[in-house]
């Protein structure tokens, strides 16, 4: 596993422009040195030419169904259940100017 040094870290800290103690500095070592080790791992893999490109961890299929006409509720009795109706369309408070 890689080693990242305290001197590294106060540098990289510095860089950013973080203000760390020495109890932070001790534990970010530590921490980076585990995200390094984790990179230098996946750095390991040699054959991933046999490895297809994938969007998504497991296969994503649509689901759909058919699309049927089937008799629904007359015009008339929808609109009879509105507060308002106008030529045959609901009727609702504009919200919007002429503008």
């Amino acid at each position: 596993m890689p080693e990242i040094t305290r001197e590294q870290v106060a540098h990289l800290a510095r860089l950013s422009r973080l203000a760390l103690d020495e109890s932070e500095l001790d534990a970010m070592a530590s921490q980076l040195g585990v995200i390094l080790g984790a990179v230098a791992q996946i750095s390991e893999v040699t054959d991933a030419a046999d490895v297809p490109p994938t969007t998504h961890a497991v296969p994503v299929e649509n689901v759909t169904r058919p699309d049927v006409v089937v008799p629904s509720l007359d015009r008339d009795e929808v609109l009879a259940g509105a507060p308002a109706a106008e030529d045959g369309r609901f009727r609702v408070p504009r919200i919007l100017d002429a503008e």
